[in-house]
C-alpha cells in the first residue's frame, strides 16, 4: 500500500520547471559549466597534462625500497647470505676439518694427509638451512640522454597544448550550435507569429464571406475554399510549433539544463571582417597544424639522440641478516656507480628512424601550407555566399512586402466583387511562399555567419 501511495505522490509532483526568458550570454555561461562533451574534452586535457608530468618525473630518477625474505640450504646461497651479513668465517670453509686432518697427518695418517686438500669440506658444501632478510634502498638517475628526455617533455607539452586547442574547437562548435538554436527559435517564433496573423486574417475573411453569403454576394464554395485554406495554415502552424519544441529540446541537451523559453535574439547578423593574416593567427586548425610541425621538429631531435651516449648513475644502501632488521647499522652496505652506454651498431635502424622523422617533418610542413590555403579558400567562398545571401534577404524582404500589399488589395477587390475567392487565396498562398522563402534565406545567412565566427575562433568572444 505504501509503495502504491509513494508512486501516486511522485506522479502528482509537478515537473521541474525549466529556465525562462534565457538570454544568449547566460546560455553560453551555462554551456561552459554544464555541457557534457566539453567536460569530456577537458578530462582529455588533464590526462595529456599528466603525460607531460610523467616524462618530467623521469628527469629526477627513481628510488625503490626492496625487502627480501629468503630461506635456503643451497651451499652458494648460504655462504653468500653469511658473507652479505658480514658473518662468514674460516669455519664455513671447513677450517676445523682441515686442522683435524693436519694433526692426524703429522701423526702419520696418510689418508688424513690426502683428505686435507682433496676431501670437500662438509660445512661448506652441506650447510644447515639459513634465513636471510635483505633490506635496501636503490636510487637511479639519468645524467645525460643526448637530450632525449628534454625533447620528450617538449613533445608531451605540445600535445597538451594541442588538446587544449581541441577543447577550444569543440567549444566553438557548441557555441555555434547554441547560437544557431537561439536564432532558429527566434526565427520559427517569427514564422509562427506571421502564420497567426495570416490565420486571423483568414478567420476574419471567413466571417466576411459568411455575412456576404447571407446577402447573396458569395457562394457556398467560397466558404469551403477558405476553410480548406485555413486547415492548411493550421497544419503549417502545428508543424512550426513542433519544430520549435525540437529546437528547445536540442538547446536543453546542449546546456544539460531544461529550457522553457528564451529571450529572442536579433535576426540581423553581420559577417566579421576577415583578413588572411587573421585567419593564420586565429584559426584553430592552422594553429594545431603549426604545433604539429613543432612536434615533428622535436621528434627529429629525439631520433638524433640515439647517436649520442647515455650516462646514468645509481646508488644503493642496505643491510642484511638472518633476523629482520637485526643490528642494521653494523651490517649495512652501500654501492655507487656510473654507467655510460653508446650504441655503435644496430643494422641502420637508428638512421632509418631519423630519415623517417625528417620525411614526417616535410609532410607536416606541406600540411600546414595546405591548411592555410584550404581554410582561406573556404573563408572566401563563405564570404561570397554571405554577400549573395544578404542580397537575397533584401530581395525577399521586398517580395514579402509586395505580397502582403497585393493580398490586401485583392481582399478589397474580393469584397467589391472584382476578384474571385480563388484569386484571393492564390495571393494568400503566394504570401506564405514568399514568407517561408524569406525565412529560409535568413536562416542560411545566419548559419554562414556563425560558421565564419567558428572558423576565426570568435564564437566565445563576440
Amino acid at each position: 500500500m505504501w509503495r502504491a501511495l509513494s508512486i501516486l505522490l511522485i506522479g502528482a509532483l509537478p515537473a521541474m520547471a525549466g529556465l525562462k526568458n534565457l538570454s544568449l550570454p547566460h546560455a553560453l555561461e551555462i554551456l561552459d559549466q554544464k555541457n557534457i562533451e566539453i567536460k569530456v574534452s577537458q578530462y582529455e586535457e588533464t590526462m595529456k597534462k599528466y603525460d607531460e608530468l610523467v616524462v618530467e618525473g623521469q628527469n629526477w630518477g627513481s628510488a625503490t625500497i626492496t625487502l627480501q625474505a629468503l630461506r635456503s640450504n643451497d651451499a652458494g646461497n648460504v655462504f653468500g647470505f653469511k658473507l652479505q651479513s658480514r658473518e662468514a668465517n674460516f669455519g664455513d670453509f671447513g677450517a676445523q676439518e682441515f686442522m683435524t686432518n693436519s694433526f692426524l697427518c703429522q701423526n702419520g695418517n696418510m689418508q688424513a694427509c690426502n683428505d686435507m686438500y682433496t676431501k670437500p669440506p662438509h660445512n661448506l658444501n652441506f650447510p644447515a638451512p639459513r634465513n636471510h632478510f635483505l633490506t635496501k634502498l636503490t636510487y637511479q638517475i639519468p645524467l645525460y640522454t643526448g637530450g632525449k628526455l628534454t625533447e620528450y617533455q617538449t613533445i608531451t607539452r605540445k600535445l597538451y597544448e594541442m588538446s587544449k586547442l581541441d577543447t577550444r574547437k569543440l567549444r566553438n562548435e557548441k557555441i555555434f550550435q547554441v547560437k544557431k538554436a537561439f536564432y532558429d527559435i527566434t526565427l520559427v517564433q517569427r514564422y509562427i507569429t506571421n502564420l497567426r496573423k495570416i490565420r486571423n486574417n483568414m478567420v476574419k475573411l471567413k466571417k466576411t464571406i459568411i455575412e456576404m453569403k447571407k446577402e447573396g454576394y458569395t457562394k457556398k464554395t467560397d466558404v469551403l475554399e477558405v476553410e480548406a485554406r485555413l486547415a492548411k495554415v493550421d497544419s503549417m502552424l502545428n508543424q512550426a510549433k513542433l519544430n520549435k519544441t525540437l529546437a528547445y529540446q536540442f538547446l536543453s541537451f546542449l546546456l544539460d539544463t531544461e529550457v522553457d523559453s528564451i529571450r529572442p535574439t536579433s535576426l540581423i547578423v553581420h559577417a566579421p571582417k576577415i583578413r588572411k593574416e587573421d585567419i593564420e593567427k586565429m584559426n584553430i586548425d592552422i594553429l594545431k597544424a603549426k604545433m604539429g610541425l613543432q612536434v615533428a621538429e622535436h621528434a627529429i631531435k629525439t631520433e638524433k639522440a640515439n647517436f649520442l651516449p647515455t650516462v646514468g648513475a645509481f646508488g644503493e644502501y642496505g643491510s642484511a641478516d638472518n633476523t629482520l632488521w637485526n643490528d642494521f647499522a653494523h651490517k649495512d652496505f652501500w654501492t655507487v656507480g656510473v654507467q655510460v652506454q653508446l650504441n655503435v651498431f644496430n643494422g641502420g635502424s637508428d638512421k632509418a628512424r631519423l630519415e623517417k622523422a625528417r620525411v614526417q617533418r616535410m609532410k607536416v610542413a606541406r600540411q600546414v601550407e595546405l591548411a592555410k590555403k584550404g581554410i582561406w579558400l573556404q573563408v572566401r567562398k563563405m564570404l561570397t555566399e554571405v554577400k549573395s545571401l544578404e542580397y537575397d534577404i533584401r530581395s525577399e524582404q521586398k517580395q514579402l512586402n509586395l505580397a502582403r500589399e497585393v493580398y490586401k488589395t485583392y481582399e478589397e477587390k474580393y469584397k467589391e466583387g472584382l476578384a474571385s475567392i480563388t484569386d484571393l487565396l492564390v495571393k494568400q498562398s503566394m504570401e506564405l511562399e514568399v514568407l517561408l522563402k524569406y525565412l529560409q534565406v535568413a536562416n542560411k545567412h545566419s548559419e554562414k555567419v556563425f560558421e565564419l565566427e567558428k572558423i576565426l575562433d570568435l564564437g566565445g568572444r563576440s
